[in-house]
């Protein structure tokens, strides 16, 4: 038998988007093409085990048990298989919609995942380019033994999101932090087999499922970590549940809501706590919640109240406040944290005279969606080693990467060349730099790289006397140039110059 490839798959889900474009808006494409995946990708591993079944107790017994829920991870009832939704010729939106709630109130692990994808619109998603899109997902056999590797649809939808990152530009990069960015903090933090690992403001899951990939690259049991999140775009959370689910992790706990406003994760009337954290907050949020953070019930601005206009430190003290006493945290945060005065200088202050920042890293500009501004990474940890205590450590990661068209991208040993720093914790000559906090505090606590890492060049001794000796050598054969020219103009009869 003839086996998918990931490039086949990723191939014919990007031709999916073709059949939609003029139809719907680019930043919808991901809700429609998703969910048909996930529909079809549930009803194929459905009839697969519906099949091993009667192959195993014969049809007697087997008849008896396809239909018991208990034999499935995910039941799919009458209304939400394949069969029955592309026998309809007419309001296949409405027999989609259908469909998806149908499976929701089968299976509670997808309570709220599917509905929020409105198919059943019919001023743009005609039956026409439904039953072409139908039709398109109909050609692929997405049943375990037809995939050739086992995690292949996570992938192709990690593919997918990037994709429609760069079609929607901003718009789709809302929820999107390049891969390459994820994996390096992801390599910082260093996530251990049976951790539990917290992003607040989680979007399409991805940070999480690399933190699983790297547990599994170093040799741990990716399935003992518990993965949460919450996530206030309800798309983007129905997209992270889809995406975790197609990863083969049904380990997590992803929340809807507003983290700074209206935090979920809490446990006995307390912020829960985890062993790593890691996040992209959206870059200085203007109306980030300051009315709901003067009365926080749970303590978690104890340096301050940031700004009404800019909530980056909001988000840095919330990781901070759910953080285990041995935890560590990796943030994406623009550079003005690193430097505005204010209330957000004394946050910082308050920060560092704790020591828990423990590395400041400047990443090259444009690596991100819709900004072009630079961005830096911060690693907090509640539990420095020796060495470390006391100290910060500085990257300018700055110069290192590899241009694009639209976006600069890491490379991979750019990635490797900043994680070896940070293990190391030395200093390397206009690259990284460890900084006592008393250098830091002389400073008044401003954390801007360039204030610890000297990057201009040398300027080369100027040899007055050697260039003089030239320049009188230049002006010696200007004038024998002249005489000669002078010469042959008078053999022409011409005045001399």
């Amino acid at each position: 038998m003839t086996q998918l490839t990931l490039q086949e798959l990723e191939s014919h889900l990007w031709k999916s988007a073709d059949i939609l474009r003029g139809s719907v808006d680019s930043g919808d494409f991901k809700n429609y093409i998703f969910g048909l995946l996930f529909l079809k990708r549930l009803n194929d591993v459905f009839e697969e085990h519906r099949a091993a079944i009667m192959a195993e107790h014969g049809e007697e017994i087997g008849a008896l048990l396809v239909d018991d829920q208990d034999q499935y991870q995910f039941y799919v009832p009458e209304a939400a298989r394949w069969t029955v939704i592309r026998s309809k010729a007419e309001n296949i939106g409405s027999a989609i919609n259908v469909a998806f709630e149908a499976l929701e109130n089968e299976n509670k692990t997808l309570e709220g995942v599917l509905t929020p994808i409105d198919f059943n619109r019919k001023e743009v998603l005609t039956d026409d380019v439904l039953q072409r899109l139908l039709q398109h997902f109909e050609l692929l056999d997405l049943r375990n033994e037809s995939l050739s590797e086992p995690d292949m649809l996570g992938r192709a939808y990690e593919y997918l999101i990037k994709m429609f990152a760069d079609d929607a530009g901003k718009k789709g990069g809302e929820f999107y932090t390049p891969s390459k960015v994820v994996e390096l903090i992801v390599k910082l933090i260093k996530p251990e087999e049976g951790m539990r690992v917290y992003d607040p403001t989680c979007g399409s899951g991805g940070m999480l499922i690399q933190a699983v990939d790297y547990v599994k690259a170093t040799g741990g049991n990716p399935q003992s970590l518990s993965l949460f999140g919450q996530e206030k775009n309800l798309n983007t959370w129905s997209i992270a549940k889809m995406n975790l689910l197609l990863h083969d992790l049904p380990d997590h706990k992803i929340v809807k809501g507003d983290t700074i406003r209206s935090p979920k994760l809490v446990e006995d009337g307390e912020i829960m706590l985890f062993d790593r954290v890691i996040a992209n907050p959206p870059f200085s949020l203007k109306e980030w919640g300051r009315e709901e953070a003067e009365h926080d019930a749970y303590g978690r601005f104890q340096y301050g109240l940031p700004p009404k206009n800019a909530g980056d430190f909001a988000f840095i003290q919330h990781m901070i406040a759910s953080l285990k006493g041995n935890g560590k945290a990796g943030v994406v945060m623009p550079h003005g944290v690193l430097f505005r005065g204010g209330a957000e200088g004394k946050i910082r202050q308050g920060l560092l005279e704790s020591d828990l920042f423990e590395a400041v890293i400047g990443l090259p500009s444009n690596l991100f969606y819709g900004t072009g501004i630079p961005a830096s990474v911060l690693i907090f940890n509640r539990d420095k080693d020796e060495k470390r205590k006391g100290n910060v450590l500085f990257i300018a990661a700055e110069g290192e990467f590899q241009e694009g068209k639209n976006q600069n991208t890491l490379r991979d040993e750019d990635v490797a060349k900043i994680v070896a720093t940070y293990d190391a914790y030395e200093d390397i000559e206009k690259y990284a730099r460890v900084v006592p906090l008393e250098e830091i505090k002389n400073n008044d606590y401003n954390l801007n790289i360039t204030r610890y890492i000297d990057k201009s060049e040398e300027e080369e001794q100027v040899d007055i006397a050697a260039v003089l000796q030239d320049l009188q050598a230049i002006e010696a054969k200007r004038n024998d140039t002249k005489a000669k020219l002078n010469g042959y103009l008078r053999e022409l009869g011409v005045g001399e110059i």
